[in-house]
């Protein structure tokens, strides 16, 4: 069975955080990190380990306890800034110093607009050291005319690059 992390940071976003962790299939064992300002009630019915992100001495904060991925969405300046330093203060900033350190999958969907000199600088820091930065843009090609299906493409798109099966957009026809 595969596992994956996904942490929730800041307040704006927290929806398609949401979004994601519902349409992760039911298979996956997942791992949910809440920052305060996302912290909402969740049901226990969804194959969830819900995680309080000032314990940062849970499960996942060890590199012996093996997780195929993690994904931050949103991912706020703060928390990406912190990551790109090597700051661990908080569950989600060491579970990716963890994901990092053992050399698995992060992925992350930074939720500025437009996206400061030192964010980039961030992000390319990260990017150069194997994170994967995937911001929540949307496509025109994949036939997107209402915002849940805009969410699905991204998620979708998100769900590719960790190799997880999905149907939530359509793809590209082969010619």
């Amino acid at each position: 069975m595969k596992r994956i992390i996904l942490a929730i940071s800041g307040a704006s976003g927290v929806n398609l955080g949401l979004k994601t962790l519902n349409s992760l299939p039911f298979s996956i064992e997942k791992h949910l990190i809440l920052s305060d300002n996302a912290n909402v009630v969740l049901e226990k019915e969804e194959n969830i380990v819900i995680h309080s992100d000032e314990n940062i001495a849970a499960s996942i904060a060890s590199g012996s306890f093996k997780c195929d991925a993690m994904i931050i969405t949103p991912c706020s300046m703060n928390t990406l800034a912190k990551i790109a330093h090597g700051i661990a203060d908080t569950l989600t900033t060491r579970a990716a110093s963890v994901m990092i350190k053992e050399r698995r999958v992060l992925l992350l969907a930074p939720r500025e607009l437009p996206f400061s000199p030192i964010a980039l600088e961030n992000m390319q820091k990260l990017s150069q050291i194997g994170a994967i930065i995937a911001p929540p843009v949307m496509a025109y090609y994949s036939e997107q005319n209402s915002l849940d299906k805009m969410e699905n493409f991204v998620i979708g798109k998100w769900f590719d690059l960790l190799d997880i099966e999905h149907n939530l957009y359509k793809r590209w026809k082969e010619s």
